[in-house]
């Protein structure tokens, strides 16, 4: 079962801290957390309507990635009550997503280490002064360290064509990951993009996943 809590920054850099010191001490579950950000306008009563796949750009047709993350999607698209419509047959939604992975950084905060902050005794140093006798300070035993990761983010869109094609809905997640492992994430991805559907409009949330 999902996790959901209104969004914060420091919390979030917060939490992708503490879960890697508990997940290298062996002491917790472990969990993805994905950042979700959806606005919405759906129409009541449309349970049982249709929709159709339509690709995000001519790049996405007959491509075998795209067909495999287009199947977790289905899976995952009962949230919203539509049926995907015949092939061929004409379908009242439209439904398209974009993906991908970035490189960024983030601050992380980790055990103090005293062979890469220093050289030091653990937690600052200890040594003799100059004119005779010895001092000592002890440092912090946790320290902020930039960390290079990866962004996974998937967006998707649906389109009412009863409405003029307007935009009914739009939710966008990412995941950060410390490896570039953007497949083993998107089933993630798609979770968030439906978990709690359709949401508040302009609602931003973080959302916990046990690792399956």
């Amino acid at each position: 079962m999902s996790r959901s809590s209104p969004f914060n920054a420091g919390r979030w850099a917060a939490l992708v801290a503490v879960m890697g010191a508990l997940l290298l001490s062996g002491c917790a579950t472990p969990t993805v957390s994905a950042r979700v950000t959806s606005f919405q306008q759906w129409p009541a009563g449309v349970e049982g309507q249709t929709y159709q796949f339509v690709p995000a750009d001519p790049s996405q047709a007959n491509n075998l990635e795209y067909q495999s993350y287009q199947d977790m999607v289905r899976a995952g698209i009962g949230a919203t009550g539509l049926v995907e419509a015949q092939a061929g047959a004409k379908a009242r939604f439209d439904v398209s997503f974009r993906y991908g992975t970035t490189q960024t950084q983030i601050m992380v905060r980790r055990p103090y280490d005293p062979y890469f902050n220093g050289g030091y005794g653990y937690g600052g140093f200890y040594g003799p002064r100059p004119w005779g006798g010895y001092y000592g300070y002890w440092g912090p035993e946790w320290v902020d360290v930039p960390m290079v990761v990866q962004r996974n983010t998937l967006t998707l869109q649906i389109h009412d064509g009863q409405r003029g094609g307007a935009e009914v809905y739009r939710s966008s997640a990412f995941i950060l990951s410390e490896r570039d492992d953007f497949v083993r994430t998107m089933p993630y991805l798609v979770r968030a993009i439906f978990d709690n559907f359709p949401g508040n409009n302009g609602a931003e949330r973080e959302i916990q996943f046990p690792v399956r």
